[in-house]
Order: structure tokens, then sequence, then C-alpha cells
């Protein structure tokens, strides 16, 4: 177990709820056809792991867990699941139930193998684990001494990707006054220019 100021039956009941959380939400995602409650479990599965790693005094992990995961990565899937809104029926698999037979041997045997890893393994365990000092002030002091020329060639890559999707995803919206009637009101659609004019205008 870590120190991470609790006592032993709070660790352990600690683990015991982040653990069924997991595992509950890592079922449904896996399980439910609707794209949107598996994308909020998945979710709840991030936070989760979240809550382990701080279990383990990985307190810098646990933090770009949830900052990364749930607010960037998840999201993201949110609202490409809500803009595309796109309700198709699920159509049949040729041999669809054999997969799923054999999916669940394949799921069944890495669980046994894990839990038999897990039960054999002579795990170093110490009644007493002397208090390690915050991983975000020894990261940070890393980041901004040995590691600082990459820290800022990635924060320069990733701002130049940032330019370029905006710069590809710009649209050129029509300046010229259009007529009440042109257009149909129901339509979603931006006016823009062919590109072939946008050249021969400019």
């Amino acid at each position: 177990m870590s120190n991470i100021g609790l006592g032993d039956g709070s660790q352990t009941v600690s683990l015991v709820v982040l653990a069924a959380m997991l595992t509950a939400s890592a079922m449904g995602v896996v399980l439910l056809q609707n794209v949107v409650y598996a994308a909020f479990l998945l979710g709840a599965t991030f936070i989760s792991v979240a809550g382990l790693y701080l279990l383990l005094n990985a307190d810098f992990v646990a933090a770009a867990q949830v900052l990364i995961y749930v607010g960037a990565v998840n999201i993201l899937i949110l609202f490409a699941i809500m803009l595309v809104n796109k309700r198709q029926d699920y159509q049949d698999v040729k041999y669809g139930a054999l997969r799923s037979v054999v999916t669940g041997v394949v799921c069944l045997g890495l669980f046994g193998l894990l839990g038999a890893t897990v039960i054999s393994t002579n795990w170093a365990v110490t009644p007493t684990i002397a208090k390690l000092p915050s991983t975000m002030v020894v990261i940070g002091q890393h980041f901004f001494s040995d590691y600082l020329l990459p820290f800022e060639l990635a924060s320069i890559l990733l701002l130049v990707s940032l330019i370029g999707a905006i710069v590809l995803a710009r649209r050129e919206l029509v300046p010229d006054v259009v007529k009440v009637g042109q257009v149909d009101e129901d339509s979603l659609e931006l006016l823009e220019k062919p590109k072939e004019q946008l050249v021969a205008s400019k």
C-alpha cells in the first residue's frame, strides 16, 4: 500500500471502490450500444484510473489523466458524437455469434493469466513506506532545467499544429448580398465561395 496519509482501512476501501467503478464503467463502454452513454462511461473509467494513480502517490500522472484524457480526449469524443449525430441501425455481422464466443474465450484467458500472475508473483510489500516528495515538484524541476529545450520545442510544435488546423478549417464566407428566397431557411450549410473563385478574386 502507498503512503498518502490514509489509514490501511481507508486505503483498502478506496481501492475496492475504485476497482469496482473502473470495472463497471469499462464493461459499460464495451457492452452499451448507445455511444453517448459509452462516452460518458469512458470518462468515468479515466477518473477511476486517476484515483488509482493517487493511491500510488503518482499525483502528476493522476492530474494529467484527468486533464488530458477526461478534459480533452473524452470531451472531443463527445463533441464528435453529438456533431455527427448520425443515427444508423446496426447491421448483422456475419458469424457474429462465433466472433462473440471467440472474444469471450480470449478475454477469459487473459483474465485468468493476469489473475495467475498476480497470485504467483512475490510482491515486495513493506509495512512502512517512506514518504516521497511530490512528483509534480520533481517533474517541474526537470522540465525547466534538464529538459527545457525539448519542452519548448514541443510547445512550439503544438502551436504550429493548432495554427495549421485553424487555417485548414477556415471558411471563406460569401460577402455578396444574398436575396431572400435564394437560400433555404432550413439549410444549415454555410455559404462559401469555391476555391477557384477565391483564387481569381485575389
